[in-house]
């Protein structure tokens, strides 16, 4: 009975009765019992059935506890309205301040509620961070925990009545003396709504929202030295891929971070509000390389495949020039480069070769990107496992590229042998430190802080802590470290500068300090120094790694990117954007999206592997060598557009015929050329050979596909040689022939052989007989005399005459016929005396 009336639930059976039967009771009796009921303030702080009246206090606080009764549930009980404060202001008042509180209130019920007033509850200073702990986990209502209500016409407005799903807004302003707080400490301020609903008819508090408000009325002689992490990360956007042009220009795998950097964008919001705050700048190198690529002409990957123009040139270009600002003479911290995983490298690819060696370059990288962008030279002496979980494995991966700070946290060594918050810097050995952030500073932005009422309640919760953390000790001066989540949207942003801000301006416990002193503060004796097992590392963590075929595969791209770039005229177009996709391949960013990682890493590995094949053999048809000895092209192709030099181009003959293919040839070529390579060749027996063409590198390694031809190879033998050596001297005889008889007809012309040079042909084509000798000779006579120049040419040229009379004798002979001596000399002394006897001569 008494537990219900505390917990504002609905009562059991026996319970309705005992109502039932009082409020008969009341109906008939009040008028006589009025004045020993109590007046209208005592009633409105009872807010309870009247039953409640006559428990006493112990009982309620320790049956309310138990946390039993069905008002756990939302939209009953203390949860029938939801109130959320949107602005508490200021949020660290001072003597002689107006607080002013707005927020809204939504009635979350079944019913209506009627006299609907919202008011102000305050509890008692606290000075212990566990107390604030159980405050802010509560839910229900507590009578007595939840402070007392704050009185005066100012401290409570009226909502009137709210249908189910209503909300209204509500607004407070009083001055702070109304609170009553005395000592310093934190307190508790309760908002509530107070009204009555159809199934209880009686005032009750049907809905709370609390809040903290830090007091302190003089500045600590011992401020806490609050050192805040303001994390500049993002996940990986840009690829290895380029445009196939001189100015290389990028490709992203999306536009996204081009809305970061746009005005209200995530990281504009981080810039534009970190600027005044004391804070630690912690960068991811990659962010801002990737940033001032986008400040030049850029393209994107379309789902369809292709590219298109990027947007955020201009966002890039303004978002860098704050960040320039902002940073000015103050600390920059930087991660290795794109925030190397070192959690998932110490567990998963520590024993893969090579894996721990991107680590050392990832920090190299980080300080020759950084230092040209922002004109500053950072420290990159911090390492930052997720979420500040650490193990010994992770530890040594850490420092092993030179860091020898370890961000890590109080929920992994927790310090249960101190009761109050230590130093976050710890010595762990080997000259090493642990620089341990508070847990729950550190997670206070963690919430979603679009919700109403979300951000004043992280901001007060937060400067809460603070406040609380230099009260446990005010003699002892601490050094604190606060690390918030990686990446932290504008929300989160905007309360955690809005916290800040506060701190700043109060300034009467903490004030702000580098990560550098943090590092160099005095450890406290009593502080936890063990770094837990690697058995005690979160298992929801292990989940989230990469895997070791990840690393596994990273690395094999790294061995291709190795050998490429030792064939080309300018390693610097692929080492850069390769080494640095490789190591984007490794990052953080990619904690539980295991398909993303390995999508981007086949990415990385086939772009590469089609710009290897850029440079390749080009295939050979079938060919015969004729002869012992003879000379081999092999053209190798480069579609690239630098050239590629250092390449060695070797044949192999693969079947033993004393086939003896030559030297290797060396290999330069300029981009978006072929040439063409000669071997020369020797063979000592015929047959049919297959070659294979390879290329390699210059440490001998093979480069590219090989390329296998066939090769016939023919001898010239001795009887073929003597069969061409016979047709010449056939092809030489023919030749002597023809001439022979254009001679002995040139002598005949001048003498009186009238047959002129048809007279071969004509011997030839038709044998003249004894019978027409005569009438031929005449008409052959006939023609000579006409068509012969011998008559005009002989007196000239005696000599002709004598040197053609033989060979026309020796043609005589040798006629095939038999008949061209007679008929010649018949002609010759029937028709022209003189000219026979030349021919007999």
């Amino acid at each position: 009975m008494a537990e219900a009336a505390e917990n504002q639930g609905t009562p059991t059976a026996p319970a309705r009765r005992w109502l039932r039967g009082t409020a008969v009771v009341l109906l008939t009796t009040g008028p006589l019992i009025g004045g020993l009921l109590p007046g209208p303030a005592a009633a409105a702080e009872t807010v309870g059935p009247p039953a409640a009246a006559v428990a006493s206090t112990a009982q309620s606080h320790a049956r309310s506890a138990a946390h039993t009764t069905a008002a756990d549930r939302t939209g009953t009980g203390s949860r029938t309205a939801d109130i959320s404060i949107s602005t508490l202001s200021p949020a660290t008042p001072q003597k002689g301040d107006t607080l002013s509180v707005t927020g809204t209130v939504t009635n979350k019920g079944r019913s209506s509620i009627t006299d609907g007033r919202i008011g102000l509850r305050i509890g008692e200073a606290e000075n212990s961070r566990g107390a604030l702990e159980q405050n802010a986990a509560r839910k229900d209502y507590l009578p007595g925990a939840d402070g007392k209500k704050v009185e005066g016409k100012r401290a409570t407005v009226k909502v009137g009545s709210m249908r189910p799903g209503i909300r209204r807004s509500f607004s407070i302003k009083l001055p702070v003396s109304a609170l009553k707080m005395r000592s310093a400490g934190v307190y508790q301020l309760g908002v509530t709504l107070t009204g009555q609903t159809r199934e209880r008819p009686y005032d009750q508090i049907l809905g709370i929202e609390r809040s903290f408000l830090p007091w302190q009325t003089s500045d600590s002689e011992n401020k806490t030295e609050l050192t805040y992490l303001w994390p500049l990360i993002s996940s990986s956007h840009l690829t290895a891929q380029t445009q196939s042009d001189e100015e290389q220009t990028p490709v992203f795998r999306n536009d996204g971070l081009a809305k970061e950097l746009a005005p209200g964008g995530r990281l504009q919001q981080l810039v534009h509000l970190g600027k005044d705050l004391p804070i630690t700048w912690m960068i991811d190198p990659d962010l801002l390389a990737t940033v001032d690529a986008m400040t030049e002409r850029y393209r994107v990957q379309k789902k369809g495949g292709g590219t298109t123009a990027g947007k955020g040139q201009a966002y890039a270009k303004q978002w860098l020039m704050d960040l320039q600002s902002a940073v000015k003479g103050e600390e920059v911290a930087t991660l290795p480069f794109a925030d190397a995983d070192v959690a998932s490298l110490a567990h998963r690819g520590r024993n893969v070769p090579g894996a721990l060696g991107d680590l050392d370059s990832a920090t190299k990288r980080a300080t020759n990107t950084v230092e040209p962008i922002l004109h500053a030279k950072p420290s990159t002496d911090y390492a930052w496992p997720v979420e500040g979980a650490l193990d010994p494995s992770i530890v040594d991966v850490a420092t092993s590229a030179g860091a020898h700070n370890v961000i890590a946290r109080s929920d992994s060594l927790r310090d249960t042998a101190l009761s109050y918050t230590p130093t976050s810097a710890r010595p762990i050995g080997g000259g090493n430190t642990a620089l341990v952030a508070d847990a729950r500073l550190s997670k206070a932005f963690d919430g979603d802080m679009s919700r109403p009422g979300a951000t004043s309640k992280a901001v007060q919760r937060f400067l809460g802590e603070t406040q609380a953390v230099n009260a446990q000790v005010p003699n002892k001066q601490r050094s604190i470290l606060v690390a918030p989540q990686r990446k932290p949207s504008a929300g989160q942003a905007r309360a955690m500068a809005l916290a800040l801000s506060s701190l700043q301006k109060d300034g009467r416990w903490a004030e702000g300090s580098d990560l550098s002193e943090a590092a160099k503060a005095k450890p406290d004796p009593g502080a936890n120094r063990r770094v837990p097992s690697g058995s005690q590392y979160p298992a929801s963590l292990r989940k989230q790694e990469l895997s070791g075929d990840a690393y596994r595969h990273v690395q094999e791209t790294s061995r291709l990117v190795g050998d490429f770039q030792k064939i080309l005229t300018r390693e610097d177009r692929v080492e850069t954007p390769f080494g640095s996709a490789v190591e984007r391949g490794e990052s953080n960013s990619w904690r539980g999206d295991p398909k993303g990682a390995a999508n981007y890493r086949d990415g990385v590995r086939g772009y590469l592997m089609g710009l290897t094949k850029e440079v390749h053999l080009i295939q050979k048809s079938p060919i015969t060598l004729s002869g012992r000895s003879a000379t081999i092209p092999v053209t190798v192709q480069n579609n690239l557009v630098q050239g590629v030099d250092d390449l060695e181009l070797r044949l192999t003959s693969r079947r033993r015929i004393g086939l003896d293919v030559g030297e290797p040839q060396a290999v330069k070529i300029d981009g978006e050329h072929s040439q063409s390579v000669k071997f020369s060749t020797t063979s000592k027996a015929n047959g049919r050979a297959f070659v294979e063409a390879q290329l390699y590198t210059k440490d001998g390694k093979p480069y590219g596909k090989r390329m296998v031809f066939q090769v016939n190879v023919t001898s010239i033998t001795s009887t073929v040689l003597l069969v061409i050596a016979g047709g010449v001297l056939l092809v030489v005889l023919a030749g002597v022939r023809m001439y022979t008889t254009r001679k002995r007809n040139g002598g005949s012309a001048h003498g009186q052989d009238p047959s002129g040079p048809d007279d071969d042909a004509g011997d030839a084509a038709q044998p003249s007989s004894d019978a027409d000798s005569g009438s031929g000779s005449e008409e052959r006579g006939d023609a000579g005399t006409a068509d012969s120049k011998g008559p005009a040419d002989g007196p000239g040229e005696p000599d002709e005459a004598d040197e053609a009379s033989p060979a026309a004798g020796s043609h005589g002979r040798d006629d095939e016929d038999g008949t061209a001596g007679p008929a010649d000399t018949g002609k010759g002394s029937g028709t022209v005396p003189d000219a026979g006897e030349k021919v007999d001569r």
